[in-house]
C-alpha cells in the first residue's frame, strides 16, 4: 500500500466506533452501522472479516483496511463491552395460529428457532415418487443437522386425499416440506403440530396432538364436500333411527297430508297451540356474522379462484401465501364471503 492510501484509509476511519470484548478481539462497526467485522491479530499481522480486506490481501500483504487503522489508531472510540449472556433460543408467538382451540406452529416458525439454536443443514430426499400405480403418493425423507453433529430425521407422505386442493399439483412438495417441519421439530424440541403438516382444515382431530391425520375428507365432514369433485352422488344422508333424507321427506309430506286432516271441521286444533311457521319465528335468529363465517365456500367459487390463479400464472402455494396475507387466517378456513371478496381481489389485480 502507498502512503496516499493509507492516508485515505484512515480518513474513511475515523468515527468508526471500535468495540473490545474482555477475550482482546475487536469489533469495528461498518460506516452504515448495520453490521460489525471482527478485526484480530496474530503474530504482528492483523485481519479483518470485510470483503474489502478478504479480496485485497491476496494481492497486497500490506494491505490494512479502514477497520484495522480503526483499532490501530483507536481514535477514542474504543469501548470495552462485556461478554453477552448466551440467548435462549425462543419461538416467536407470531408464528403460532389457532385452529379450533389447538396450536399450531407455522414452518417459518421452526425455521427462524432452527436458526436460533444452530443449524448446520437440511437435506431433503424422495422416497417415493407419485406416479398413478401408488395413487399419487409421494414419500420425503429430512435430515436436519446441528452444529455439534446431531442428526435428525423424519419422513412424511403426501397424496390427493390428504392435502389440500390448493396444492394438490405439487404432491412432492407437500411431502419435503411435512418430511422438513417434522424434523425440525425434533431438532427445536416443539410439540405443536406444524399447520403445513394438515392436509386440511377438517384434518384438525382431537385426540392426535402430535402429527396430522391422514384421512380422506368424506370420512371428516358429515356432509358430501362442496369443494370436491365427484363423478358419484354423495351418500344418502342418515338421521336418527337410521332414516334416510328421503325416508325423512316422505314423513314430513306425510305430516303435512295428516296436518291438513286436522284443520278439517271437527278436527281443529286446540286454541292454545301455535302452527309450525309461528314457532319458527318465535325462536331467536342466528348472530348473522357468525353464521357466514361458517358457511363453505361453494364449488364454483372455488373453480373462480383456480381459474384466475391460473391465468395470472399463481401456483398453489402462492395463492395461499396471498389469501393469508389479505385475510390473516390459514387458506383452509376461507368461507364463502371470504371466497367473493377475493374473487375480486384477484380480479383487480394487475
Amino acid at each position: 500500500m502507498t502512503t496516499k492510501d493509507i492516508s485515505q484509509r484512515n480518513d474513511r476511519s475515523n468515527g468508526l466506533k471500535v468495540f473490545q470484548t474482555p477475550d482482546g478481539q475487536y469489533y469495528v462497526e461498518s460506516s452504515e452501522g448495520k453490521i460489525c467485522y471482527r478485526v484480530t491479530g496474530n503474530n504482528g499481522s492483523k485481519s479483518c472479516t470485510c470483503g474489502d480486506f478478504t479480496s485485497m490481501i491476496a494481492k497486497d500483504p500490506n494491505f490494512v483496511c479502514k477497520h484495522i487503522l480503526a483499532v490501530i489508531n483507536g481514535n477514542g472510540n474504543i469501548r470495552k463491552v462485556d461478554v453477552l449472556q448466551n440467548v435462549v433460543p425462543k419461538l416467536d408467538e407470531r408464528f403460532i395460529t389457532r385452529i379450533k382451540a389447538k396450536e399450531f406452529v407455522l414452518y417459518s416458525g421452526l425455521l427462524d428457532l432452527a436458526h436460533q439454536k444452530g443449524i448446520r443443514r437440511m437435506i431433503v430426499e424422495p422416497v417415493q415418487y407419485p406416479t398413478k400405480d401408488n395413487k399419487m403418493e409421494a414419500i420425503c425423507k429430512a435430515t436436519v443437522e446441528s452444529m455439534n453433529g446431531e442428526l435428525f430425521v423424519e419422513i412424511a407422505d403426501a397424496n390427493p386425499l390428504n392435502v389440500n386442493r390448493m396444492v394438490a399439483e405439487h404432491i412432492l412438495r407437500v411431502a419435503a416440506t411435512r418430511a422438513k417441519a417434522r424434523a425440525l421439530r425434533d431438532f427445536t424440541n416443539i410439540g405443536m403440530t406444524c399447520l403445513e403438516e394438515l392436509g386440511d382444515f377438517e384434518d384438525v382431530a382431537d385426540d392426535d396432538p402430535g402429527r396430522s391425520r391422514t384421512r380422506t375428507r368424506r370420512e371428516t365432514r358429515t356432509e358430501a364436500p362442496i369443494t370436491e369433485k365427484t363423478n358419484q352422488a354423495p351418500p344418502k344422508e342418515q338421521h336418527k333411527g337410521g332414516a334416510t333424507a328421503d325416508d325423512r321427506r316422505k314423513e314430513d309430506h306425510q305430516a303435512k297430508k295428516e296436518s291438513g286432516k286436522e284443520a278439517e271441521p271437527g278436527n281443529a286444533p286446540d286454541a292454545g297451540a301455535k302452527a309450525p311457521g309461528e314457532r319458527e319465528k318465535d325462536q331467536k335468529a342466528p348472530d348473522t356474522k357468525t353464521a357466514e363465517a361458517q358457511v363453505k365456500p361453494s364449488e364454483a367459487q372455488i373453480k373462480a379462484i383456480e381459474k384466475l390463479a391460473e391465468r395470472r400464472g399463481i401456483n398453489g402455494e402462492q395463492l395461499v401465501k396471498m389469501f393469508t396475507e389479505k385475510y390473516q387466517k390459514p387458506f383452509v378456513q376461507i368461507n364463502a364471503s371470504e371466497a367473493k371478496g377475493f374473487i375480486r381481489h384477484l380480479q383487480q389485480a394487475a
